[in-house]
């Protein structure tokens, strides 16, 4: 008995351990919307076809107070950064300006249009992250920073293409 509980538990440990690789990797979904999304479990990065036009998400579970009370804020996205590297205006970060939707869930803030397409060409490229986060200019010219967020890039050529595919 003690033999099978073992040899149960050590085949579970290696499944969960996939799974655990695998939620870090961009899925797809087809039917009427069709998506393509990773989520680390603080957010959500997302790729859909909505009435054939392109729209990038960005979903924050449990948004910063600076988030949650901003009117507009900026966006920005980076690809294969070092952990810990901060957005930079002067560098390889990307900016959009929206207004950040905050609702009961969290906050997010939705692109459409050639920054959407611009985006979803610079995450097919990426190849081990995307990281976005909210950003805002300081009275001292700097940038602020929230909610930054970390994504793998493992499946996001293939899931984002599978969108692009169906959304002229």
């Amino acid at each position: 008995m003690v033999r099978v509980l073992f040899a149960v538990l050590a085949l579970a440990l290696p499944v969960a351990a996939l799974g655990q690789a695998n939620g870090a990797d961009w899925n797809y979904e087809g039917g009427a919307v069709p998506i393509a999304y990773v989520d680390n479990a603080a957010a959500q990065f997302q790729f859909a076809c909505r009435g054939g036009d392109l729209a990038m998400g960005f979903w924050v579970r449990a948004p910063h107070r600076q988030v949650a009370a901003a009117a507009v804020l900026s966006l920005a996205l980076d690809i294969d950064r070092a952990k810990g590297a901060r957005v930079d205006a002067g560098g390889g970060s990307r900016f959009a300006q929206d207004m950040p939707l905050i609702h009961s869930d969290g906050a997010s803030m939705i692109i459409r249009g050639p920054v959407a397409r611009q985006w979803a060409g610079l995450a097919q490229r990426a190849k081990s992250s995307i990281a976005l986060a909210f950003v805002r200019s300081s009275a001292k010219g700097t940038l602020d920073m929230f909610d930054a967020q970390r994504f793998g890039a493992g499946g996001s050529s293939a899931a984002i293409g599978r969108v692009l595919d169906q959304c002229g």
